[in-house]
């Protein structure tokens, strides 16, 4: 089960590359359900997603490069490229991993971040770190299958609607 809240960010952290990063290639075969393909960095990833908002089922299964290729050449819509920094939080006794997406290509510009919780009831209680900006976790615009599937200038139009959220 993977439950995650999701949040805009206007402005990237100070000291942002002291923190690890990977660089994510992302296509959709299917968006009902979820079937995504993933390259991050070296490493392939074939993921299956169920419906939901801030809690779905997940399962992931490692693929090799040559398969990863294949099934990108069967993917819908455009291919997702972000950069994923992974920085902790420390704030509580409990600390989060914050994985902020910096994206590229056709939604350059566009940062978002998500944490991932063990259950909902955490999830409702996190306070998130003051630099972000409105929690969007219910709003299935912002899921990364929803942003494969908008074209050039729909995608130009999201970005700058956003301006105004």
């Amino acid at each position: 089960m993977e439950i995650e809240r999701k949040f805009l960010i206007d402005q990237l952290p100070q000291d942002i590359d002291k923190n690890p990063k990977s660089q994510l290639s992302q296509a959709y075969i299917c968006t009902n359900p979820v079937i995504r393909v993933r390259r991050q960095d070296d490493s392939y990833i074939l993921t299956i997603k169920s419906g939901g908002l801030m809690a779905r089922q997940e399962t992931e299964f490692p693929l090799g490069k040559e398969a990863y290729h294949h099934l990108l050449e069967k993917a819908d819509g455009i291919i997702i490229e972000k950069t994923r920094y992974r920085i902790p939080d420390t704030r509580s006794d409990k600390e989060y991993l914050i994985e902020l997406d910096v994206f590229q290509g056709i939604y350059e510009g566009f940062i978002m971040a998500e944490v991932e919780f063990s259950s909902v009831e955490e999830a409702l209680a996190y306070t998130p770190p003051g630099w972000f900006g409105p929690d969007v976790t219910k709003d299935s615009r912002f899921h990364n299958s929803n942003l494969s599937r908008r074209s050039p200038e729909e995608a130009a139009e999201f970005i700058n609607q956003l301006k105004n959220f």
